[in-house]
């Protein structure tokens, strides 16, 4: 599984971002983006694959391969030095209702000798939808191994934001909708504070998305939001090119 390739190239490649400290401005963690190679479609970017692939048992194949991957960035990482909490990596919630779900990823850490606490696990959105207990029971499993969760795209139009409340994850990454809302208006300003005070509310660490520029970041520290990713943060780039900068 960890050497699946498609015509001599990975089937999957992860790129990644920082997630900044506002305050300070150096690393914090790292996000990964999954672009996936198909041999007839070329690369595929993860909002072109990622509900297909969710709507059958496919998504659990691509995850075997991007943790693989990820835990050896992490290793990779780490002996350039990299100064950093913890790398995400994409998770199916379908992978989440798995009963092998916690002792597979701990058996993956375990052959590539990392740390739990080195990898968040990144959910969409989608985990809200979910309602039985088993996803949300698994989390607190997991986080109990060491392990962090990290909610994408909160705050979004669509978002059922209470829902929230019934999982508990360590991490919220704010939709970008919600970074362009900073600076239109006093109101504006008041309902992103609102959604960071929810997410502080709920014992979990905002992280702002979308961030361009240094004005909207001063005030999301103002807020009290301690991180954020976004153009000002840094963009994606290929692991090779992942490497300490002299201003970090």
């Amino acid at each position: 599984m960890d050497n699946v390739n498609v015509d001599g190239v990975r089937a999957v490649e992860l790129n990644y971002r920082v997630i900044r400290e506002i305050a300070s401005g150096s690393p914090a963690f790292y996000q990964s983006q999954t672009h996936l190679n198909s041999p007839k479609l070329g690369v595929l970017m993860p909002e072109a694959y990622r509900e297909v692939a969710e709507m059958s048992a496919q998504c659990l194949s691509l995850f075997a391969l991007e943790l693989v991957q990820a835990l050896d960035a992490v290793n990779t990482f780490t002996e350039r030095e990299l100064n950093f909490g913890w790398l995400s990596v994409y998770m199916p919630v379908w992978f989440l209702k798995e009963k092998r779900a916690e002792k597979n990823v701990l058996e993956q850490c375990e052959k590539h000798r990392i740390a739990t606490n080195k990898i968040c696990f990144e959910l969409s959105d989608k985990l809200l939808a979910e309602d039985d207990g088993t996803a949300a029971a698994a989390i607190v499993n997991m986080r109990n191994r060491g392990f962090h969760f990290m909610l994408t795209d909160f705050g979004g139009n669509a978002c059922p934001m209470m829902r929230l409340s019934n999982f508990n994850v360590d991490y919220v990454m704010l939709s970008p909708e919600v970074a362009n809302y900073i600076g239109r208006d006093e109101r504006s300003d008041s309902a992103v504070k609102s959604i960071i005070g929810f997410v502080d509310d709920m014992g979990c660490e905002p992280i702002a998305d979308g961030v361009f520029n240094s004005r909207q970041a001063e005030k999301l520290h103002e807020l009290e939001c301690t991180y954020c990713a976004g153009s000002l943060a840094g963009k994606y780039m290929a692991e090779r090119y992942v490497r300490q900068r002299n201003d970090d």
